[in-house]
């Protein structure tokens, strides 16, 4: 597997459990509220950021261009279960004022919030090393595991694109 795995409309194979909640075509912030634990978004870093190979096409920029990034955590009882990095162009004047909203959740907006809202369809992949968003994840799993599964999802609001990735931790399963 190539560092920078290839997204696919297919879910890698999971626990039917896990797969439960990855594939939700609503809000994830509402699934995991659901669960009954306490549910809190930490931002991690927001700031421009370097652009993943993977992204490039998405938003028709070369890979030395930056896009403005949101990082964040998503928390069940304390404990990370998602780590997420949501991006705009640097200078969106639609995404950039959604996107600094500190802790509130990116999917209050989303799923409610902007009735003329255009959401692509989900792509799954499964992330090894290499990948920036593997180093992401890394960093908020004390398990150290050695692959993560993530989705991504393309919106475009008023011609704009934001694109929102979200890697789902060893932790999660252990609280659905």
């Amino acid at each position: 597997m190539t560092p920078f795995s290839d997204w696919s409309a297919r879910l890698p194979p999971t626990s039917p459990l896990l797969a439960e909640c990855i594939t939700v075509s609503g809000s994830l912030t509402n699934y995991l509220m659901a669960t009954g634990y306490d549910f809190a978004v930490s931002v991690l870093q927001q700031d421009n950021d370097a652009i993943h190979a993977d992204e490039t096409a998405l938003f028709e920029l070369t890979p030395d261009s930056q896009l403005h990034a949101r990082h964040v955590s998503l928390s069940l009882a304390g404990k990370p279960v998602v780590v997420a990095r949501s991006v705009c162009l640097p200078q969106c004047p639609v995404w950039r004022p959604i996107l600094e909203r500190g802790s509130r959740s990116l999917g209050l907006t989303l799923f409610g919030g902007l009735p003329q809202l255009q959401r692509g369809e989900l792509g799954f992949a499964e992330l090894c090393a290499g990948h920036p968003l593997f180093a992401l994840a890394q960093a908020h799993d004390p398990h150290g595991s050695s692959r993560y599964l993530a989705r991504r999802c393309l919106f475009e609001l008023d011609g704009q694109r934001l694109l929102v990735c979200e890697i789902f931790l060893p932790e999660l399963e252990q609280l659905l």
